[in-house]
């Protein structure tokens, strides 16, 4: 029983996104299918969706001036932070995460490009 769980856990911790090995540039690329909808920066402004700044750590539906949508606003009750963890599983498909979204992305497939944008993000904590 202990080496099952033992060997679950290594499982999990390999097949888990590195996140501290996003790599920033590649980010910003990918970033670029997220920018009709989504700022970041100096003067970021919210779009459709909400202006990204400060994203990582902060508490679901907590953008000033952004109108969520009543599934985020659900989440929020949850007490739901976006962490990298929650980010990921967001960012891979949003619709799945958070039914009900107004998000119209349909996600990000690979894991390296999630690692990457919230490298990116990061940058703007």
């Amino acid at each position: 029983m202990r080496r099952t769980a033992v060997l679950a856990a290594l499982v999990a911790a390999l097949s888990a996104p590195a996140f501290a090995d996003g790599d920033v540039d590649k980010g910003k690329k990918v970033f670029n299918k997220c920018k009709a909808c989504h700022a970041v920066g100096e003067g970021a402004k919210n779009k459709v969706g909400p202006q990204l700044n400060g994203i990582i750590g902060a508490e679901i539906a907590s953008v000033e001036g952004y109108r969520y949508s009543k599934a985020f606003l659900a989440r929020k009750e949850e007490g739901l932070v976006w962490n990298d963890a929650e980010l990921d599983a967001y960012l891979l498909k949003p619709k799945d995460h958070t039914p009900g979204t107004k998000m119209s992305f349909v996600g990000l497939r690979k894991a390296e490009d999630r690692v990457n944008v919230i490298a990116y993000l990061k940058t703007y904590e």
